[in-house]
């Protein structure tokens, strides 16, 4: 078998297209997530803090050759963990989800067994008692 006759015959198994799939999707929820992030949680939370706006935080450490200003952006990577928090939640709650619909429905209790015939005896009994005054 050929070099490329085996890596078509590994590229076109359902597994490989499958996680391709799911690279582009991830990509795209990446972005949305990020947006989310910086233009939905961050601002209200930098107004609370304080009017704090996060990708602005940074501490400057030296210069570099050309005289610019070097910065150590801390307040990016407070960001990007809140992206990664979001993102890690959001997947949490999908496959919880998941989990749940492939799990089997919980059996049902079966019927009560038809009272025995000492059991019909005893409720008759008692229904008599009871009727008398």
């Amino acid at each position: 078998m050929s070099l490329g006759s085996e890596f078509k015959e590994f590229a076109m198994k359902g597994n490989v297209i499958d996680l391709a799939v799911g690279v582009v999707i991830g990509a795209a929820f990446g972005k949305i997530v990020a947006s989310l992030v910086a233009d939905i949680v961050m601002p209200p939370l930098g107004l609370v803090i304080g009017n704090v706006n996060f990708t602005d935080l940074a501490v400057a450490i030296g210069h570099d050759p050309k005289g610019k200003e070097v910065l150590w952006r801390y307040g990016v990577f407070i960001q990007t963990i809140f992206e990664f928090l979001i993102i890690a939640l959001v997947l949490f709650l999908i496959i919880k989800g998941i989990n749940r619909l492939k799990r089997p429905p919980p059996p049902s209790a079966p019927d009560a067994p038809p009272p025995t015939r000492t059991e019909q005896l005893l409720e008759q009994i008692r229904d008599q008692l009871a009727k008398r005054p």
